[in-house]
């Protein structure tokens, strides 16, 4: 496993590549990228055994960022669409093809940058996708981007699984929930540990009855 540190100037150079990047990770990143890989694998995002073996790592303001990128592993990208957007007040994920438009000004070298998607706070809501849909599409009008959001509509309606759907949502809107950055988080082990280890709280005894 390789953990290289880059710097987000060297993110602007990444057109034309994609991958999930996690926000506020404290702790040891190597846990980071092992709790990862064994989570997707159990949620069966990493396919055919594959897993992370080249992660990055970079600075964002006074976040430590890790980008896990797509190339060479087998992911179920419907699966994890889901779980990023259930996970998201947890890990911060984010795309990199989203990230780099939306925080750091574009990629470098782009001959015709695509039009910067427009925010849609879909993270908390109903997960109903037709909720999610209506959401996104009325954020798109209100952009005056009708017929994108009719589009939209059009290839979710049409498309054969939930995973699909958040996937077309997010190529029309920048998927996020709210305007508050990301805070440090401790390690994903440290986190999983915590929830594994909650005390339950003790039933509390009946008091004793008083004698006659």
């Amino acid at each position: 496993m390789n953990i290289n540190t880059i710097t987000t100037d060297d993110l602007r150079h990444m057109e034309g590549k994609d991958g999930l990047i996690l926000q506020g990770c404290g702790g040891d990143l190597k846990e980071w990228v092992d709790g990862i890989n064994e989570m997707f694998t159990e949620a069966g995002i990493l396919k055919d055994g594959s897993k992370f073996e080249d992660v990055f790592t970079f600075q964002y303001g006074e976040l430590t960022c890790l980008l896990y990128p797509f190339e060479d592993v087998k992911l179920d990208i419907g699966k994890l669409a889901v779980w990023r957007l259930q996970t998201h007040e947890n890990f911060g994920g984010t795309w990199l093809s989203d990230f780099v438009p939306n925080r750091l000004g574009g990629f470098i070298g782009e001959p015709s940058p695509e039009p910067e998607k427009p925010d849609c706070a879909l993270i908390g809501q109903d997960g109903n996708i037709f909720n999610l849909v209506g959401i996104a599409a009325r954020t798109l009008r209100e952009h005056d981007l009708k017929d994108q959001a009719k589009e939209m509509k059009d290839r979710v309606f049409a498309c054969g699984s939930y995973g699909e759907a958040l996937c077309i949502i997010g190529e029309y809107v920048n998927i996020t929930d709210s305007e508050a950055e990301p805070e440090h988080r401790p390690s994903l082990r440290q986190q999983i540990k915590d929830a594994k280890h909650t005390e339950t709280p003790q039933k509390q005894k009946p008091a004793k009855q008083q004698e006659r």
